[in-house]
């Protein structure tokens, strides 16, 4: 064995070690201690500062200095800033926005007009109408996914079905809007044109959606809204006590509708998310004082708290529910997962000390000789890179710049590699526990990973066929002349 051979061998093996440090951290604990040993589960921050700690500690024992670690962390946290911001922002749109009673209007006429017999069912689409005008399904997510939960809720239905319903929605749209930033980062990454990119995705995508929707019509029949219940209490008390108590705390009007249509505006106008949320919540804001009456003290308290419906109420008791619908949002809502985001970059920029993916990629992709077993390993490795990353952007360059000559190598198009960074990586996102994306949706819908992620059918669907169509065969082809030739020039024009 040459010195080069050992050289390579040996940081294969440091890249697996860092790697493991997560792992065994996940493993132990997230899955041992509370299935096994029968103890609460260590908290996911915990979870990865230990991992982050463990491998500073082997970092500086191969001789990395501190300096260097600080500043691979640093400039990792700096990729992370948007975001971070981002989430501070989506906490201060829910607190904003229910201040207005934009959120409380929404679910008022969402009460009355969606179908109880079709609700689980409605819960997919309509995130999907919203998610595609938008491109954002986190924000779809934390605007009509809110205010679905909050029917939800008042309707007595699973949130869990409902939960899942709405991410596989938000997530679906996302998948097929042009405006979508992960959307363009995945044919960006792998020099695709967008249009090219979104027609493939249709080949796994599409089916899984229809799939999907057919499981969440046979759940609105296997588990309904308990109907009558619901028509019970439309014609007697909670259903009918919530709208009266929702209609005296807030005055309605179309101008509660502001806020969103300067969400949709900026989406279709490709404006930057962040300044556009900012907006959004500075209408809600003023929209708070003019037509709810509120005082700019109760506008800067939910601003950074989160709203609280004592602000209207003046002493007047109210339903419990009405609380658990209405009191949330603020500068602070996700903080949470504002510092696990944090944390995820720390062990992320540490990891970029040793190049850990690259070389694990790069000793992956000598081992592939055909189409097939490199998609596979496309499937694989950018659901791995997502899980131990947290980043959908992180995982589309980090992917596609270690496969793409692969595809070129053995004539399979690029659009089948940016297709297969969504499948595996974006789809997989909502299912890991210790992600950025799991732990917003709890923040946001107060609803858990462990009680939603049997029901997120999209993912769960999307991801098998991805690898069952690669299987058979089908979605794919090899052709005799270099079908990438476009996606070269582009790079050597770049």
């Amino acid at each position: 064995m040459n010195t080069e051979t050992k050289s390579k061998k040996k940081r294969v093996l440091t890249a697996l070690l860092s790697i493991s440090f997560l792992v065994i951290s996940v493993f132990y604990g997230l899955i041992v201690r509370p299935l096994i040993l029968g103890q609460p589960s260590l908290p996911l921050e915990i979870v990865f500062l230990l991992a982050a700690s463990l491998l500073v500690f082997q970092l500086l024992c191969i001789g990395i200095n501190w300096s260097s670690i600080q500043q691979a962390i640093v400039n990792k946290l700096g990729q992370a800033l948007p975001t971070i911001l981002l989430l501070f922002a989506i906490g201060l749109l829910i607190g904003s926005w229910i201040m207005a009673g934009t959120i409380p209007m929404l679910v008022y006429y969402a009460l009355q007009a969606l179908s109880v017999e079709h609700f689980y069912l409605l819960c997919f689409v309509i995130p999907i109408l919203f998610s595609i005008c938008t491109g954002t399904s986190w924000g779809s997510i934390a605007t009509i996914g809110l205010v679905l939960i909050a029917v939800a809720t008042v309707y007595q239905a699973d949130v869990a079905i409902a939960a899942g319903a709405i991410i596989g929605g938000a997530y679906f749209g996302d998948k097929l809007s042009p405006l979508s930033d992960t959307t363009n980062i995945a044919a960006m990454s792998a020099g695709v044109e967008l249009y090219e990119h979104i027609q493939s995705m249709l080949v796994t995508t599409l089916p899984s959606a229809v799939i999907a929707a057919i499981g969440f019509g046979l759940c609105d029949l296997s588990y309904p809204v308990n109907y009558a219940i619901s028509t019970q209490l439309i014609e007697t008390q909670s259903l009918s006590n919530t709208l009266v108590h929702i209609e005296q705390l807030f005055s309605f009007n179309l101008l509660l509708l502001a806020p969103v249509m300067i969400i949709l505006f900026g989406s279709l106008m490709r404006m930057p998310p962040l300044p556009i949320l900012i907006l959004s919540s500075f209408s809600a804001s003023l929209l708070a004082f003019i037509v709810q009456n509120l005082s700019i003290t109760d506008i800067a308290q939910t601003l950074y708290q989160g709203f609280n419906v004592s602000m209207l109420a003046s002493g007047e008791l109210l339903p419990q529910n009405i609380g658990q619908l209405f009191n949330r949002g603020g500068l602070y809502a996700l903080s949470s997962a504002i510092m696990i985001t944090i944390l995820v970059f720390v062990y992320v920029g540490a990891l970029d000390c040793i190049s850990a993916f690259p070389t694990l990629m790069g000793s992956l992709l000598t081992r592939i000789n055909s189409a097939r077993l490199l998609i596979s390993s496309t499937l694989f490795a950018s659901a791995f890179t997502n899980a131990m990353t947290s980043s959908q952007y992180a995982n589309s360059f980090i992917v596609a710049e270690s496969f793409k000559n692969k595809y070129d190598a053995l004539r399979v198009d690029r659009k089948v590699l940016s297709r297969s960074l969504e499948d595996s990586g974006t789809m997989i996102e909502s299912l890991v526990p210790w992600s950025t994306t799991a732990v917003f949706i709890y923040a946001t819908l107060d609803v858990s990973i462990t009680d939603y992620w049997h029901w997120q059918l999209l993912s769960l669907i999307n991801i098998p066929l991805a690898f069952m169509l690669v299987f058979f065969n089908k979605g794919f082809s090899q052709s005799s002349s270099n079908s990438n030739k476009y996606a070269q020039l582009k790079e050597e024009h770049a």
